[in-house]
């Protein structure tokens, strides 16, 4: 397929962008900020003619999208203003999902986040393992955000019914380098009780994006996305009784299993999480 991918500069974009291709797929990045280059735009997507003309075309670059990836977003609270958090990420969702349906790109994948869960957590889970099947709880902006997207995305697939849209809810970002830093959690365990200590790994992010794009179906679904273990080397049985003892415990964990099931996506999308900061540390 020939993909447009929004946030192609990002943590996650950039990973996204090389297991694509590697994948066979061609990709167009299109951000506001990246490197000149024959697989890249610049692009500010909160500007709907800017989205329309490159998802069009640019300068003979492309002649149209077969699908789109779209990760571009103020990806977290905090880094600026609440209602700019709002304006930015509402209006850069609305303006690629509406122009891709002008346009006929009826595949889209798109990140969503692990804050809808109901992060940080200050009020404690319904349950653990977490899964997709209780309703959205944002306690952000951000997470305010991430919530009317996937509202928007449910009702376009319902005036669309050929069209597929996925909202992946990515866990923490982590590449490689980060994981020197992941044996320090151990002395806190309330240092990353926030997300129940899950993380995703981008190339396990990227397989997600890969297979969504690949086997979804039409209309519009979500999934959890994390990877199969914690942050931690602390056992689950001793982090949650420590820190969320009131909390159903639905079924057996695992030592030290994500708290975040994945179990929907391995069904539906045949996600398998590979990495793992484990797998670094000698």
């Amino acid at each position: 397929m020939r993909v447009a991918l929004t946030g192609s500069s990002g943590k996650l974009g950039t990973v996204v962008s090389r297991e694509l291709a590697e994948a066979g797929h061609e990709v167009i990045g299109l951000d506001r900020v990246g490197e000149r280059g024959d697989g890249f735009v610049r692009v500010d997507l909160t500007d709907y003619g800017q989205v329309v003309d490159a998802l069009t075309s640019v300068n003979d670059l492309h002649d149209g999208f077969d699908a789109l990836v779209h990760l571009a977003a103020i990806p977290a609270p905090g880094i600026v203003p609440d209602v700019a958090t709002f304006h930015n990420n509402i209006t850069t969702t609305f303006n690629v999902f509406w122009a891709a349906l002008r346009l006929g790109i009826d595949r889209i994948v798109y990140a969503s986040s692990e804050t809808v869960q109901g992060l940080p957590f200050d009020t404690p889970p319904p349950y653990i393992p977490l899964d997709e099947e209780y309703p959205a709880r944002p306690e952000s902006v951000y997470s305010l955000v991430k919530h009317l997207e996937e509202q928007l995305a449910t009702e376009l697939v319902r005036w669309h019914p050929e069209v597929s849209i996925t909202a992946l809810r990515f866990s923490n970002v982590m590449v490689p380098a980060d994981y020197e830093e992941f044996p320090s959690f151990d002395a806190d365990p309330l240092r990353r009780k926030w997300n129940l200590w899950s993380y995703i790994d981008a190339r396990d992010g990227a397989q997600a994006v890969i297979r969504a794009l690949e086997v979804a179906p039409p209309g519009f679904d979500r999934f959890l996305i994390a990877a199969a273990d914690t942050v931690m080397s602390t056992p689950n049985a001793e982090l949650v009784a420590q820190v969320f003892p009131d909390v159903e415990i639905r079924r057996e964990l695992g030592v030290n299993e994500s708290l975040f099931s994945t179990a929907k996506a391995q069904r539906l999308l045949g996600y398998r999480p590979q990495h793992s900061w484990r797998d670094t540390q000698h």
